[in-house]
């Protein structure tokens, strides 16, 4: 691939920095982060595709819930989600158990799965702090607080925090403190709507 001249302050020909470039870098940081965190939950779970995703979201905030509730966060079909509900199960990682109601059957975490959880969030963490590490204690502050202006942006109500979340650690986040901005730009949203806050990340 040929790449333009880039002179040491980072604009290409001299030219100071525009917004499809902006936008260029950001979508790359994305994606690159996307593809280390992808590998390192699937090495912590030792499970590949939507299931260290399903782990976390279930230890987080979907354990006993229907099966079809791992649909928006996962961003599958029903019959998708049994099947990753089917390979938890067979590799003893969670159970099924009746729901609600007859029609109804909710999926749980094994001690196993639990466990699994919290080796693909560890691994995530680890992921992402080596992305950070040219950064300074200030850059990072600054950094997060504009993170934090995006995922609102981004957030429309609980589906998508559910599938925006689905494997964030969410003691880290600050959820549970009212600090997680996809959880309050969800509840906004959900509100503006006439639904009752503080449910969110719940798909």
């Amino acid at each position: 691939m040929r790449h333009a001249h880039v002179d040491q302050q980072g604009g290409s020909g001299g030219q100071e920095a525009d917004a499809p470039r902006q936008a260029n870098l950001v979508g790359a940081v994305a994606l690159r982060g996307a593809d280390r965190v992808r590998a390192a939950t699937a090495a912590g779970a030792a499970e590949a595709g939507s299931a260290p995703a399903a782990l976390v979201s279930l230890a987080g905030y979907l354990d006993g819930e229907p099966i079809d509730s791992l649909r928006g966060p996962l961003g599958l079909t029903h019959s998708a989600a049994v099947r990753v509900v089917d390979r938890l199960v067979a590799a003893g990682l969670a159970r099924r158990r009746p729901g609600r109601d007859r029609r109804a059957v909710s999926v749980a975490l094994t001690a196993g799965g639990r466990r699994a959880a919290a080796r693909a969030l560890a691994a995530r963490e680890e992921a992402l702090e080596a992305a950070l590490t040219g950064l300074d204690e200030s850059e990072r502050a600054e950094l997060a607080r504009l993170h934090e202006k995006v995922l609102a942006a981004l957030t429309t109500g609980r589906s998508s925090a559910g599938h925006t979340c689905r494997l964030c650690d969410s003691t880290a986040c600050g959820h549970e403190q009212g600090r997680c901005p996809v959880t309050r730009a969800a509840d906004a949203a959900e509100q503006a709507a006439g639904d009752p806050p503080g449910q969110a990340p719940r798909a």
